[in-house]
């Protein structure tokens, strides 16, 4: 079984960080600043997250966090002083009261957050200063921070406790506490997705299985899209036998974790889910945020060559998000959770998201 890596331990003191954050549509970016900022705090330090729409927190962070402070957007438009280091979650722009906020504490270090990728530019880019022209701060630099699946980037997301909980962790009774049946030779199968060109043919494959299926359904999207396939397949009135569909309501962060580590097949889109899918070590599948110019097929063929996909996984990935025709989707549970949890093992030698952060902060502070 796979144990948490045990790097060297490197104190560094308590900061005040100020996160900032827009929300796009999806609530993706404020899932990673929510969890950079727990993660952070549950490390000891002190975080204002200020966001224009913290509406989803009430499902995704429930209780909230010890040492996050959560603010409205336009409220730093009065702040008198930013913290020691000013996060610009996906590079959303500061206000220029901000930026002036900035230019007032030279000794703050001010990093973009950028997304997640693992093409090649991500190497050459991450940690690159970034001259501020114009503006209230101008003359004033801050600095990319690529996340990334490599050690020449930011790393990811991953809470120091997360394999410890993961280890402890009872399947079979988190199903029960959600009502869902006790059902141990089931094929469990989380699905969060927007809407996949090849959910349908999914389905299909899944109904003809040898032993019962049961489909976990986040809400919005996924569960909409799910009723749009089963519609277009005519099976509204009665799915066939070895298929069933459990409908969830929002699930908070921590009880998302538990349904991956819940489910043999993980169906997940965006940024976060795919770094926790990763991190359950089961089977996935990877629903890309599609992109108009389809810049997204790039970023998805980058992550599957870093994953080493076998070829099952990347044909199904690529008529998962509709970069081929999708046809019979088979499923290979047994190759595929092999790839992950190879993945997974490398990732784990390297050091977090959170843990370069603060070295590049302690840097950034013994440089000024």
């Amino acid at each position: 079984m796979t144990s948490a890596p045990k790097p060297t331990i490197q104190a560094h003191p308590p900061l005040l960080w100020d996160i900032f954050c827009r929300v796009i549509d999806n609530h993706g970016d404020l899932g990673v600043c929510w969890r950079l900022s727990a993660d952070l705090a549950q490390r000891g330090h002190q975080v204002r997250l200020w966001v224009d729409d913290a509406s989803a927190l009430r499902w995704m962070a429930p209780l909230g966090v010890q040492g996050v402070h959560v603010f409205d957007w336009n409220d730093c438009l009065a702040l008198d002083t930013v913290g020691d280091v000013v996060v610009e979650g996906f590079g959303c722009e500061l206000p220029q009261t901000v930026q002036a906020r900035i230019a007032q504490r030279p000794r703050a270090v001010w990093l973009n957050l950028e997304y997640l990728s693992a093409e090649e530019f991500v190497e050459r880019s991450h940690g690159l200063p970034s001259p501020v022209m114009r503006g209230a701060a101008q003359g004033l630099t801050k600095h990319f921070f690529y996340p990334g699946f490599t050690p020449k980037t930011g790393g990811l997301l991953r809470e120091a406790d997360v394999l410890t909980r993961q280890h402890a962790f009872d399947p079979n009774a988190w199903r029960r506490s959600q009502g869902l049946p006790d059902d141990k030779n089931a094929l469990w199968v989380s699905l969060f997705c927007y809407e996949p060109a090849g959910l349908l043919a999914l389905l299909q494959s899944l109904a003809t299985a040898s032993r019962p299926v049961r489909v976990l359904a986040t809400a919005g999207r996924a569960q909409q899209a799910l009723a749009h396939a089963v519609q277009q397949l005519g099976w509204q009135d009665a799915l066939p036998d070895q298929l069933h569909i459990h409908p969830l309501p929002y699930l908070s962060q921590t009880d998302y974790d538990h349904l991956l580590w819940s489910c043999q097949l993980n169906c997940v889109r965006g940024e976060d889910s795919l770094v926790r899918a990763l991190w359950a070590g089961q089977a996935l599948v990877w629903h890309i945020y599609p992109q108009e110019d389809k810049a997204h097929h790039a970023k998805l063929d980058a992550f599957l060559d870093w994953l080493q996909a076998p070829t099952s996984l990347r044909d199904f990935h690529h008529a998962w998000n509709g970069m081929s025709t999708p046809k019979a989707l088979a499923v290979d549970l047994k190759t595929w959770q092999a790839c992950i949890q190879a993945a997974r093992e490398r990732l784990l030698v390297q050091q977090s998201l959170v843990e370069q952060l603060l070295g590049f902060v302690s840097g950034q502070h013994n440089s000024n």
